[in-house]
């Protein structure tokens, strides 16, 4: 199995009234098990370089979604301010134990069918280890496209359906599933790999122009892993990843894509957006009412709370 084929850690599916059931990591250990124990130091370490060359060194205002814990969150650090939003409020507990508190960084709970900012808002967004926990991708890219503002870089990772060990297995009968197919694969309950060729429709279909696609995590076999040098592994997979422009056979694919077509213009102190009726909110460094429809948004321990149907 791919890193992607195994179940995720304590995450749970939170079943939602109007939008697709979410995958929650609320009270998960993921980081410490998934990340802090060095297996993945290798997945890790080619991210970064993937990272590192579709990231523009600068820009203003960045989401960052399915932040997680804020595992790659250093690495935006060219960004005047960076957005962390999730849906486990406990993940971003410790990514702000990780990372601080700073004017730097905003911490956000909310779904990603619901995203709870004005339209055009953000310069660049960033969705990695994310979209194989989506249902509905369709739904989700449309929402990212809606609060970027025109020629916004959008970078995004999803997990390979159409990977080498994937394919092998299926020609040799040791998998149901077809790794060609075009239609999403549900593996294990919320846990999604995708065709290539799905989602650079999807990203057209949202008026996102690709501009460059990396393979990454080339080598992701515990055999490998153990026997050749870390370094060997990262400088092998770093020179691999320019294939991604002609064929994609890895575990995990990042795309750079723009934001195309007019976004609207973002009126001054507009920030977030009721998830509920779309009134425009600002941020407010506290809890806020709703002047559309009076629902109460909470703000506690540095984490502004937009999920409609919130954990206990």
């Amino acid at each position: 199995m791919t890193d992607e084929q195994k179940p995720t850690t304590n995450a749970t599916a939170i079943p939602q009234d109007d939008t697709p059931t979410v995958c929650s990591y609320e009270g998960s250990n993921y980081q410490k098990v998934f990340w802090d124990t060095g297996e993945r130091r290798y997945e890790d370490a080619a991210e970064e370089v993937a990272l590192k060359r579709l990231m523009p060194p600068h820009g203003k205002l960045l989401l960052e979604l399915g932040a997680g814990a804020g595992r790659n969150t250093p690495r935006y650090a060219g960004w005047d301010r960076v957005v962390l939003l999730d849906y486990s409020r406990t993940q971003l507990l410790q990514a702000r134990e990780r990372l601080g508190d700073s004017p730097h960084y905003i911490y956000v709970t909310a779904d990603i069918y619901k995203l709870p900012f004005v339209a055009g808002l953000f310069d660049g967004a960033t969705m990695i280890r994310t979209l194989h926990h989506l249902s509905d991708a369709q739904t989700a890219f449309a929402n990212v496209r809606r609060v970027l503002a025109n020629e916004a870089v959008f970078i995004l990772e999803f997990a390979n359906k159409r990977n080498l060990k994937a394919i092998a297995r299926y020609l040799f009968g040791k998998q149901k599933w077809n790794p060609f197919s075009k239609e999403q694969v549900e593996f294990v309950a919320l846990n999604y790999n995708f065709h290539p060729k799905t989602v650079r429709k999807l990203l057209k279909e949202n008026q996102f122009k690709l501009a460059k696609q990396l393979t990454v995590s080339h080598f992701r076999v515990n055999a490998l892993k153990r026997r050749i040098k870390h370094e060997t592994l990262v400088a092998l997979d770093s020179v691999l990843q320019h294939t991604g422009r002609i064929v994609q056979l890895s575990p995990s694919v990042f795309s750079k894509a723009f934001a195309i077509g007019p976004s609207p213009r973002v009126d001054e102190g507009a920030f977030f957006a009721c998830p509920i009726c779309d009134t425009s909110l600002p941020e407010a460094g506290q809890s806020q009412h709703c002047p559309g429809c009076n629902h109460l948004w909470e703000y506690r321990d540095g984490i502004y709370e937009f999920r409609t149907h919130p954990e206990a």
